[in-house]
């Protein structure tokens, strides 16, 4: 009979300026905990309203400068509509950015790795220009 196991934890990731960051090694670094899973769920979460979290491709770095550009094109700071503007013009629409992407992401694990696909890694999508350093909760569940 195999026993459930759970394992949080909390990581800070150094500043990142805006963009998409691939950050897929920064984690198996910090969680080297992963090791010990057969198998299980990785659930990872930025404690933050003005970055997210994605999977994407890993492989091409056009991808990351073509997600941006699309972001920036999809909520631009110039929206002369935005009220909440006291922390900058980058805020609010870091604030929408993060809630389309989302703050978590599931992967699973199998064999003490993430199982992702060939050309699939896990983004900080930094929406701010100046957002300082992020945290991560990083819960492994699994045997």
């Amino acid at each position: 009979m195999s026993t459930l196991k759970i394992i949080q934890k909390e990581i800070t990731l150094p500043d990142y300026r805006r963009g998409f960051h691939l950050i897929t090694d920064k984690i198996y670094s910090a969680v080297p905990e992963l090791a010990q899973f057969q198998q299980g769920t990785a659930q990872i979460f930025i404690k933050h309203t003005s970055a997210s979290l994605t999977l994407n491709e890993n492989a091409d770095r056009d991808v990351r400068t073509n997600f941006e550009t699309f972001f920036n094109h999809l909520v631009p700071e110039s929206f002369p509509r935005f009220e909440h503007t006291s922390e900058g013009r980058d805020d609010m629409p870091a604030h929408l950015k993060s809630s389309l992407l989302g703050a978590s992401v599931s992967v699973p694990i199998t064999n003490g790795r993430f199982n992702l696909g060939t050309w699939q890694g896990i983004y900080l999508c930094e929406h701010r220009d100046y957002g300082g350093r992020r945290r991560l909760v990083i819960t492994l569940m699994g045997e």
